[in-house]
């Protein structure tokens, strides 16, 4: 084989890309207001929390028709979700109109009551859909979607038991997922939104459910129909729970659940790549021809290739005749292909007893899966040798019988392990989300691929003396699936990484403080172990035993006290600054030219510390002088200061327009304004002490 790279780094690219997909598109953790580009104002308060899921950008609210009822009585509930511009979410279980289509992978919306007393949910009346056209793998289609603004009525049915001054009280919650034109986000099973409904009984109530007055509006600002005016009261007593009740503008029979998933296409996602229809002729060719693919490369790493024209040599020793050689040949590959196989019930297994998209979006699984992947991957390119136990290699049963040749090819498979041990390891993670006989096919296919050629040469022995031998050959594929390895690696650290800053946003700007962190701990273990096995000495491994304690203690303790501010910050800022010109008084604010302007229009100390990430200089003198006392209670001690940050790490930040503005072209800057200081003329210092920036404080503040 002549410089087979060109090649096989096209099929493995082509089997990389099937495991592997584009990132799932995230929202910026930071996207409070003024920070990023300007948007609604209405839309930024309202949707100006970051959970991490599709609670983002869909708000949801809960709203009795009213809360005195009659015993027995049926009162409407409604469940309003109001949806950031461009989202929808998916409507509800068996809620597809006919004429559109199905989407395999969808998350439909629920509505649950949990903690019920002395009610029970009667039935649901569900909104009307809208249309929108999306290509989710299998061309343009049109999908039912929940937009604008959806509210489903849940009729709660109160126990006609209930005695007059008793309460009835249950919790509803809400399960959706929220996608735009080319992004979903996480499902809200682990938090859904929820409200406990709690009704008064009286039997002298009115049994007539009508709108109340005062009623909300649908919209927030234009006049619109009031809340319950698309309840369907005549449909309420005869329809059972679960069955779907349409709005008086959406009377239609609904359409059979299984019958439509039998007319959409099947379509399968690995990592939001959609794979072509699974069920078809033209979808398992392609599963089976990528698997093939993988397998038949696995005989060239260098663990295997050395060991084939010996199996091959010893199968055709122990053959009397081609057709003996033939047969045994065969077990052998089916003893590979068997092994293939098992290795692949575990994945079938694991997603059978759980839902693994949710198991993948622990950031600690995902981020975890990454660094095994790229460990694997280092691995495999030379930095470390992994070898199996002697007593794996001495099993070395005959060949010259069926079930001896099957044996044969299930060590030679294990065999190989350290060398692509890491596509079991990448394709556990991977066809855990993909349906149980989809993830045996994907398998078995890697099976037959790297079983087929022992059956070929078992066939024509003569063919050994052209398989390629160990060599520069053989070490560029060992080279190039570390580095597709290392890829894989990058695609579940940096999907781990991005869950991480969405369900704790502080962590954000602290990531590599952590990183420096963990490669120190590395290192401080690294050198305490190898120090004891280079010397027996008590002296030395004491002494450098406490160098690697120090390497490993104080980045990390540096990492914790960082992520500690910086969430203090986070929860402060989160909670006070509401509006593009807000600011908090007792916490570091991000600067904005808006911001600053609005604290010099109230009569404010301004302060402003233009720094940047990779300016050592400007955080030892934030460190050392400005969050510490005595500066620190004054910056944070009452309103009368506003302290703000100007992050200079982008050189599109505004912060160096400002910073050339006042005359100065570099950081650390400390600037500080009293309230009758021009804009231009504040006392600036780029190296500063304690008593230099009291001194600056006391005059600002005695204008």
């Amino acid at each position: 084989m002549k410089n087979p790279s060109a090649s096989i780094l096209a099929i493995l690219t082509a089997a990389f890309m099937l495991i592997t997909s584009n990132a799932e598109a995230q929202r910026n953790p930071f996207d409070l207001p003024g920070l990023t580009k300007e948007k609604d104002t209405a839309e930024s308060d309202q949707f100006d929390s970051s959970f991490g899921d599709s609670r983002d950008v869909v708000r949801t609210t809960f709203e009795p028709q009213r809360t005195t009822v009659p015993p027995g009585a049926v009162v409407p509930v409604a469940v309003i979700f109001d949806f950031k511009k461009d989202w929808h979410i998916w409507p509800q279980e068996g809620g597809i109109p006919e004429g559109t289509a199905l989407f395999d992978g969808a998350h439909w919306t629920g509505i649950e009551g949990l903690d019920a007393e002395n009610v029970s949910i009667a039935s649901i009346q569900w909104p009307k859909t809208h249309t929108v056209k999306a290509d989710v793998g299998d061309g343009l289609k049109d999908y039912a979607v929940f937009s604008e603004q959806a509210i489903a009525y849940v009729n709660i049915k109160i126990d006609g038991s209930a005695a007059t001054g008793s309460t009835a009280s249950i919790t509803l919650s809400a399960t959706f997922q929220a996608c735009d034109d080319s992004t979903c986000l996480m499902p809200t099973f682990n938090d859904p939104p929820s409200k406990t409904i709690t009704f008064n009984v009286d039997a002298n109530a009115s049994q007539e459910l009508s709108q109340p007055p005062g009623s909300r509006s649908r919209s927030g600002n234009a006049p619109s129909p009031s809340t319950f005016d698309d309840w369907n009261s005549d449909r309420v007593r005869d329809t059972p729970l679960g069955q779907p009740v349409d709005p008086p503008s959406q009377v239609t029979d609904t359409p059979d659940t299984e019958a439509s998933q039998e007319n959409a296409p099947s379509e399968t996602t690995f990592f939001g790549l959609s794979v072509p229809q699974t069920g078809g002729l033209f979808g398992a060719f392609i599963l089976i021809l990528l698997g093939i693919a993988g397998g038949f490369i696995l005989n060239l790493t260098p663990c295997v290739l050395p060991i084939i024209p010996i199996k091959i040599m010893t199968l055709s020793q122990h053959a009397a005749t081609p057709g003996r050689a033939l047969t045994l040949g065969l077990w052998m590959a089916i003893g590979v292909f068997v092994f293939w196989v098992a290795i692949g019930l575990p994945v079938v297994f694991f997603a059978s007893v759980t839902d693994p998209s949710r198991i993948f979006g622990i950031w600690w699984v995902t981020f975890g899966i990454g660094m095994l992947i790229g460990v694997m991957g280092l691995g495999i390119m030379g930095l470390f040798t992994l070898s199996l136990p002697q007593s794996a290699y001495m099993v070395n049963p005959k060949a010259d019988t069926a079930w001896g040749s099957f044996l044969f090819g299930i060590m030679t498979a294990v065999l190989g392990l350290p060398c692509f041990g890491f596509v079991a390891g990448a394709l556990f993670a991977g066809a855990a989300t993909l349906p149980p006989i989809v993830t045996l096919l994907v398998f078995g296919s890697i099976g037959i691929g790297m079983g087929a050629p022992y059956l070929v040469l078992a066939a024509y022995p003569a063919l050994v003396e052209k398989i390629p031998r160990t060599g520069p050959a053989s070490e560029l594929v060992k080279q190039v699936m570390g580095l597709l390895l290392i890829a894989a690696a990058a695609y579940f650290i940096g999907s781990g990484l991005i869950t991480l800053v969405l369900e704790m946003p502080w962590m954000a700007r602290q990531l590599h403080w952590w990183a420096i962190a963990i490669a120190l701990v590395i290192a401080g273990l690294w050198l305490m172990i190898r120090t004891f096995q280079i010397t027996k000495q008590v002296g030395p491994r004491i002494i450098w035993t406490i160098v690697a304690i120090i390497f490993a203690f104080v980045p990390t303790w540096y990492a914790i006290q960082v992520t500690a501010k910086a969430k203090v910050i986070w929860t402060e800022l989160d909670s006070a600054v509401q509006s593009s010109t807000g600011y908090s008084t007792k916490v570091w604010t991000p600067f904005t030219p808006e911001r600053f302007e609005a604290a010099r229009a109230e009569g404010k100390v301004v302060v402003i510390d233009f720094t940047a990430e990779w300016c050592i200089n400007c955080k030892a003198l934030k460190a050392a002088y400005l969050d510490v006392d005595p500066v620190k209670s004054r910056l944070f001690g009452d309103d009368s200061v506003v302290a703000f940050t100007a992050d200079n790490t982008s050189s599109n930040a505004p912060g160096w327009k400002f910073m050339r503005e006042l005359g100065q072209t570099g950081v650390p800057l400390l600037a500080i304004w009293g309230p009758e200081d021009a804009t231009t003329s504040p006392w600036k210092s780029t190296a500063y002490t304690a008593s230099q920036v009291i001194d600056a404080l006391n005059a600002a503040e005695a204008q």
